[in-house]
């Protein structure tokens, strides 16, 4: 059974029909990269997986529980599917450490000493143990976004799902973040990956999905993705990159 499937969706705003008759299912312990060009729904897709946005029709379910299901308990949904954007979106008046804490200690209800001590962990994980008593913009943008990285991964997720993290990042700044991402599919962490980066696309994605107008049009390793795409659009995006 997949951990995280996305059965027959379908997302509209207002006429627009954004998804369309999506089927998708992530294994536990892959990563998922999910390319296309821009107005493809790539982004809609991921904010419809913790109900950011309703979905009209089709099923979204996480470890065989429906999310998409109005008498869903969202927030307890949300705490097992963790989310990073392009925007840091870190709270301005607090250090690195209280924006990892925060969540912990008002969700889940966590202690405030056990809170820090994971908090620290997962600062050090990120590589920002030093900057953990920094505030937001006392850190550059890779680093900022280290730290949305860590205050998600403090709600001990099921599923990550990292919208675009990099294209708001100078570009010497895009590798630490790749890095840490790289780091957490290693250690085994499912990931949904919405990205312009091929290279991080091809090196650690188990799989490529490609979507257009809405659709999933192509559903395959990176190998054979990037070497002999199976379908005409497949191709024809991949002209573009190369």
């Amino acid at each position: 059974m997949s951990l995280l499937e996305f059965d027959k969706v379908d997302k509209f705003f207002g006429d627009t029909h954004v998804l369309k008759d999506v089927d998708l299912n992530v294994e536990e312990g892959e990563v998922c990269v999910i390319i296309g060009p821009s107005g493809s729904g790539k982004s809609t897709l991921l904010r419809c997986a913790n109900r950011l946005e309703e979905i009209q029709d089709g099923e979204i379910r996480l470890d065989n529980q429906s999310i998409s299901d109005p008498n869903a308990d969202i927030n307890r949904l949300r705490q097992r599917i963790g989310m990073v954007f392009q925007s840091f979106n870190l709270f301005p008046h607090k250090t690195a450490l209280e924006n990892v804490t925060l969540a912990p200690t008002k969700v889940k209800g966590l202690d405030e000493s056990t809170a820090e001590k994971r908090a620290e962990s997962l600062l050090d994980r990120v590589g920002l143990s030093a900057q953990s008593n920094s505030y937001p913009n006392q850190l550059s943008g890779g680093q900022q976004q280290r730290v949305a990285i860590a205050r998600a991964l403090a709600m001990d997720p099921r599923v990550m799902l990292f919208d675009e993290v990099t294209s708001a990042l100078d570009p010497e700044l895009v590798g630490e973040v790749l890095d840490v991402m790289q780091g957490l599919a290693e250690e085994g962490m499912t990931m949904l990956v919405v990205t312009h980066e091929m290279g991080f696309a091809r090196e650690v994605g188990d799989r490529i999905v490609l979507m257009a107008d809405g659709r999933v049009v192509e559903d395959s390793p990176p190998e054979v993705f990037f070497e002999n795409p199976t379908t005409d659009r497949g191709k024809q995006f991949l002209s573009k990159l190369l």
